[in-house]
């Protein structure tokens, strides 16, 4: 069971690699992770050993590491893996932020623990940390597509109306990591389940 002190040494961005999916919905974890990096001035770097583009800093009074694994999707946890075994970080002291189809655009969901909801990348973090489900999520909404190309959708990049709704979550979501980070997962789970798109 999670501790309601925020414990999280680890801030994980999901993505793939390479222009061409840059601001799509499926990297829209990353790109609240690079919002994130920017407002605490984070220095965001390539880093071969751990197959990903790593930060160091602090949030508040927390030194936390930042990463967006650079392997594709389906093999993001293999980076997770190699930056917990490094530094003994344990998956409780994960959060994991990523694209979330069950959401719609706009919306967002934290939690602790469950199920991985056909999400690649959560399958393989889950995979490499000993198949343990127990790291934190901040599910980023992108919706449903009007169809069923899901690859088409999740590779597309938001509409102009979806992306105000997306780009005023991340900010909301800024807001609920200082509170994460203050006052404890309880009131930051609040601010987060109970926030509504305008």
């Amino acid at each position: 069971m999670a501790n309601d002190k925020c414990n999280i040494k680890l801030i994980v961005g999901l993505g793939n690699p390479g222009s061409e999916y840059e601001h799509t919905r499926h990297n829209i974890g990353v790109d609240f992770l690079y919002k994130l990096a920017d407002k605490y001035r984070i220095d965001m770097r390539p880093e071969g050993k751990f197959s990903g583009i790593l930060g160091r800093g602090m949030i508040l009074d927390h030194e936390v590491r930042l990463v967006f694994p650079t392997t594709f999707m389906n093999e993001s946890g293999r980076s997770v893996a190699a930056l917990c075994n490094f530094y003994k970080i344990k998956p409780e002291e994960i959060l994991v932020c990523h694209d979330d189809l069950d959401l719609p655009a706009g919306h967002m969901k934290f939690k602790f623990g469950g199920g991985l909801a056909g999400h690649n990348g959560l399958r393989s973090i889950t995979a490499n940390l000993s198949n343990s489900q127990n790291y934190y999520r901040l599910r980023l909404g992108i919706g449903k597509p009007p169809s069923h190309e899901v690859i088409n959708w999740v590779l597309g990049k938001p509409s102009a109306t979806d992306k105000k709704l997306i780009d005023d979550a991340y900010e909301e979501a800024l807001l609920a990591i200082d509170k994460l980070f203050t006052d404890g997962v309880s009131k930051a789970t609040s601010m987060i389940n109970g926030y509504k798109p305008n």
